[in-house]
């Protein structure tokens, strides 16, 4: 297993170099030290790090917060804070950023271990919360499309584009359709269900499905809606 890259953000040059060993001690991989938030920004855009050790008070025009909040936003990469404060103040203030945790200075390397392996843990399952909910998100915005549907059968969600649907059979509460390779049976309605279908022929009261060549009975509550349907000439 690949060891997690970390950047480390702290402007005391002693202190940054004692992180960067314990960190090598623990068994992590140290992307880079930086001493500013501006250059922390810089390399998550070239180096793409898995996690941020960003201390809060920082020389420069940016401090720790501000920083933590642009690389939340732009980056969704996890920052832990390491700080001598602990204050309310400050506490207050980095809150907003939503750090995946906060160290008090000086440490102990376990301290700084429980809290990376925490905050990397968190993170993989925050994306795959939102890898779920941006699937269903797709699924909602999908739901008025006029080319596919997403049928609910075998313990999960198929998306079936309308033009492969062949025909569709009424089977109690269920419904089954038939693509050209596959069937999918789902608890549904007919109504629900009545899209356009890949007729070859009529011949009365029966259709004809293309490829298939399957003999459909048609039945009388959708007769009338299908001849509606056709393109008489």
């Amino acid at each position: 297993m690949a060891k997690p890259n970390i950047l480390v953000v702290e402007d005391e040059s002693i202190v940054a170099k004692d992180i960067q060993n314990s960190l090598k001690n623990l068994g992590y991989s140290v992307t880079t030290v930086v001493p500013s938030g501006e250059k922390a920004i810089k390399e998550i855009e070239e180096k793409k790090p898995d996690l941020v050790l960003m201390d809060i008070m920082l020389k420069g025009e940016m401090n720790g917060i501000e920083a933590a909040n642009i690389i939340r936003e732009r980056f969704d990469i996890p920052v832990v804070f390491l700080t001598a404060y602990a204050d309310d103040s400050t506490l207050s203030k980095a809150k907003i950023a939503e750090p995946y945790g906060y160290i008090i200075k000086p440490f102990k390397e376990k301290e700084l271990q429980t809290t990376i392996e925490v905050a990397l843990y968190k993170q993989d399952k925050d994306a795959k919360v939102k890898k779920e909910r941006d699937f269903y998100y797709s699924i909602i915005e999908n739901k008025n499309s006029p080319d596919s549907v997403f049928i609910r059968a075998d313990y999960r969600l198929n998306k079936i584009n309308f033009k492969d649907i062949y025909f569709v059979e009424a089977l109690k509460d269920y419904v089954v359709i038939n693509t050209k390779n596959d069937t999918y049976t789902t608890h549904s309605t007919m109504k629900e269900m009545i899209k356009k279908a890949k007729i070859f022929s009529i011949k009365y009261p029966d259709l004809i499905v293309e490829d298939k060549m399957k003999v459909l009975p048609i039945g009388g509550l959708y007769r009338k809606e299908l001849y509606k349907r056709l393109n008489m000439v």
